[in-house]
């Protein structure tokens, strides 16, 4: 298992995970495509200091491009979408 700060990749903000941040407390981020559900709700309660209620997740795969006759393929990645218990907010996602 790596370290809990090496799971977390960054976050994914859109519009849709901006609203879901003001209307449910839940917040989207790129995690590491090994990781499981349990080990990113330790990591975000241990690297943010928040109580996590929930920990949803997606698989995507890459997608194929082209450059001239050359194909390649982007990275895989996942996301996970992480409810906060009532009350609970992270700074870095509220601007401050």
């Amino acid at each position: 298992m790596k370290a809990h700060h090496y799971l977390i990749k960054g976050p994914l903000i859109t519009e849709k995970s901006h609203l879901q941040k003001e209307t449910n407390n839940k917040i989207t981020l790129k995690v590491d495509c090994a990781a499981n559900k349990i080990e990113i709700r330790k990591a975000v309660e241990e690297v943010f200091k928040v109580k996590v209620l929930a920990v949803n997740t997606c698989r995507y795969e890459g997608k194929k491009k082209r450059l001239g006759r050359f194909e390649g393929k982007r990275s895989d990645w996942k996301k996970a979408v992480i409810t906060l218990a009532p009350g609970q907010k992270i700074p870095f996602f509220e601007g401050a």
